[in-house]
């Protein structure tokens, strides 16, 4: 019997993952004076509510508002859930908000004013590639053809400054795309500092950043027009508040979020100059 406990835990972690995701992936049916927020699935499910949960929580203390974390599975349910308005709330990367902004109205309320977004290129620390041109005709993965610094700022890059011919597999998540260079299932993989740092070290430890893109404002905290505008201004004030204490600094730091500030749309003027709509892989609506 003691040999099969193994299979039985992984049984019970497997059932237990998919009851979180359709859990988190369940309709918007908001009760009246709550509001959604949605979260980019940087991460997988059980690691994105155990981030924002009391992140929410602590909104609802400093606003006297509710709010419901609306999950999606994957990068591009995501870009169909705000394309179509499904959240009143929804931090997302910065070229998702332009998008957003254009397609519903949604604007940056809210961004972290202590780092920058850029993304990273990274290979295997004991692999033979010193540059990028060694990477022709080698499988690069991504978390989605959107992720921004993942995916769409090293496309360009790949594209416009190396001309690399290269196999692109997208594999849902950064933590995914990092793991499949651990076990050799791809060359190289695209992400941000933020998830690579977010890795157990162990994995950490066998990774080396090949490649670092542009850098710009990271991602925002976006507000759709129908909140009132007392509310948003109250999540905005909860935010930067919330990053002035200890223990809301700790919970943010999680995002990362290391220092609150309010954001506008002119933060991100030089994404609208880099002109990466012939990267951007609009996605398929109602393919869930």
């Amino acid at each position: 019997m003691t040999r099969f406990l193994p299979l039985l835990r992984r049984a019970r972690f497997v059932i237990w993952s998919a009851l979180l995701t359709v859990a988190l992936t369940l309709p918007a049916q908001t009760r009246a004076g709550e509001y959604t927020f949605g979260v980019v699935p940087q991460f997988e499910a059980r690691r994105l509510m155990s981030i924002w949960s009391p992140i929410l929580d602590e909104l609802e203390r400093r606003t006297g508002h509710r709010f419901r974390m609306i999950g999606s599975p994957r990068i591009p349910d995501f870009e169909d859930d705000f394309m179509h308005g499904l959240f009143d709330f929804a931090y997302m990367n910065p070229y998702h908000a332009l998008i957003a902004n254009e397609l519903q109205g949604y604007r940056p309320i809210v961004r972290d004013g202590a780092r920058d977004l850029f993304g990273v290129l990274v290979v295997r620390e004991d692999s033979p590639y010193q540059n990028v041109s060694e990477l022709a005709g080698q499988t690069i993965a991504f978390p989605a053809p959107n992720a921004l610094g993942a995916a769409l700022l090293m496309r360009a890059d790949l594209d416009r400054q190396f001309a690399l011919d290269y196999r692109a597999s997208y594999v849902a998540t950064h933590s995914s795309a990092y793991l499949n260079v651990v076990f050799g299932e791809a060359a190289a993989a695209g992400g941000v500092m933020s998830t690579l740092e977010a890795l157990s070290p162990a994995a950490r430890a066998q990774l080396r950043i090949l490649y670092e893109t542009t850098r710009m404002p990271p991602h925002p905290v976006t507000a759709h027009p129908r909140v009132p505008e007392d509310v948003i201004t109250a999540v905005q004030a909860a935010f930067v508040e919330m990053a002035a204490t200890q223990s809301g600094a700790a919970l943010l730091a999680q995002v990362p979020i290391r220092s609150a500030v309010e954001a506008r749309e002119h933060d991100y003027d030089t994404l609208r100059e880099l002109r990466l709509s012939h990267y951007y892989i609009k996605p398929a609506s109602g393919q869930r």
